[in-house]
């Protein structure tokens, strides 16, 4: 073609992001521009042999059953009307307060985050619950709704979390690890927003009225709607902390444990546990291609000398590392607007870590970095993708209403993030005191 390796890769990056603003799926695209990359470089039997060995690799290895595994026990738990016995158990406790359903609704979305690791399927799930008593309370719709929004996003960061298990595969960082590092930075963010709901319900009661007072009685009658999650937790994560477990064993144990309780409660039902088996399916097959796409594209990008030349290029730049991570965390905030999480890891990882490593930050605070950041992009306008979702299932509220809500929880979410950006042993802390991760 005349051109050069590292033009050859600039033009497939182009390619990936035109495609994808195309909606062409995330791991074809992914594939096709590694496929035409490598061909263009080393000519067509060569990407025909490293398409073929990267997915024969990827395919045969048991470390991406972790990925169905913690996919299943997620949709499991939602069948099984877990979330919901965990928003009634809190409600008790802090319903009384201004916010009080807005607390409980964060709080329940923290605890539904342990059992499942997608931010939109938790907000979604949370909407159906938390919304139709927020109504029935009078709650603001535009105050309930980016409540549920920006707390459904925790579902993201509270382990086990499936965008940690993408960002560890792909950069060879230890996913027990990862889980852990999220739980103080996640804890943090619940804490934040129970702060700001409180305050905001202070200034204005009309948005988040309180309710009832409960009895000590009914309040500690109530834990027991706790029980499911955090019997759960404390064995998957535990078991993951100790070393007892390894993390694909650990989430095989969190999908037995979470058939057993649903089953022994009578909530979860055979068209339940069908549906959860079919979505699994069709979540992991995208994942899975994803990750392909993404180890492809990235064997791609290192024949094209890219990442090399631009972790060179930011070592000679006489520059703050920490303006080059603002830089990085700027890009992964306007992707959210428009791009699930997921896609934005297997996208931009293979680019991206090179340069982190070569500035000598730690894998797990930038790994929480990410992740919070995409977290921000997708609940802010224009394109929020949480908010989308949301949208989408109630027609009846304008999607401007919608952000409007989400404001102020986005501004709590950047103080955030600032905090954990300054402070990396939120996310480094209790990884450093595992066994035998780190």
């Amino acid at each position: 073609m005349g051109l050069s390796t590292v033009e050859i890769g600039y033009l497939m990056i182009a390619l990936v992001i035109i495609l994808m603003f195309l909606k062409m799926p995330v791991g074809v695209t992914m594939i096709l521009a590694g496929f035409l990359g490598f061909y263009f470089i080393r000519g067509l039997p060569a990407a025909l042999s490293g398409l073929g060995i990267i997915t024969w690799r990827q395919g045969i290895n048991t470390i991406l059953l972790v990925i169905p595994l913690f996919t299943w026990m997620g949709l499991l738990a939602a069948h099984g009307n877990i979330s919901k016995d965990a928003f009634a158990s809190i409600y008790r406790w802090v319903g009384h307060l201004p916010g009080g359903l807005a607390m409980a609704c964060t709080c329940a979305c923290t605890a539904f985050g342990a059992v499942c690791g997608n931010h939109i399927a938790t907000a979604a799930t949370m909407g159906t619950i938390a919304l139709p008593e927020m109504r029935k309370y009078k709650y603001s719709d535009e105050f309930s709704l980016g409540c549920i929004a920006a707390s459904g996003n925790l579902g993201i960061m509270i382990p086990p979390s499936g965008a940690f298990i993408i960002y560890g595969f792909l950069t060879e960082t230890s996913i027990g690890a990862l889980f852990i590092a999220g739980i103080l930075p996640g804890l943090l963010i619940t804490l934040m927003f129970l702060i700001q709901i409180f305050i905001q319900c202070k200034i204005n009661p009309a948005i988040g009225p309180a309710g009832p007072n409960c009895t000590w009685d009914i309040r500690i009658k109530s834990l027991k709607g706790l029980w499911s999650i955090v019997t759960v937790f404390i064995l998957v994560m535990g078991g993951i902390y100790t070393g007892v477990f390894t993390p694909t064993e650990a989430a095989a144990c969190g999908v037995f444990v979470v058939f057993i309780i649903g089953i022994a409660r009578r909530q979860l039902t055979w068209r339940g546990f069908i549906c959860s088996l079919t979505e699994t399916l069709m979540i992991s097959t995208m994942i899975m291609l994803m990750i392909i796409g993404a180890m492809f594209f990235g064997s791609f990008s290192t024949a094209s000398e890219i990442p090399t030349m631009a972790a060179q290029m930011v070592d000679n730049l006489a520059v703050n590392r920490y303006i080059v991570l603002g830089i990085i965390m700027i890009i992964y905030l306007i992707a959210g607007f428009v791009l699930d999480i997921y896609a934005i890891l297997a996208v931009t990882l293979p680019i991206f870590f090179p340069i982190i490593e070569a500035l000598g930050f730690d894998p797990l605070h930038f790994g929480v970095m990410s992740v919070l950041t995409v977290m921000l992009g997708s609940i802010s306008p224009p394109f929020g993708i949480v908010v989308f979702a949301l949208g989408g299932m109630y027609k009846d509220i304008p999607i401007f209403k919608i952000f409007r809500g989400t404001m102020p929880f986005f501004a709590t979410m950047l103080v955030g993030l600032i905090i954990i950006l300054f402070v990396p042993q939120l996310a480094t802390l209790l990884p450093d005191f595992m066994f035998p991760y780190r």
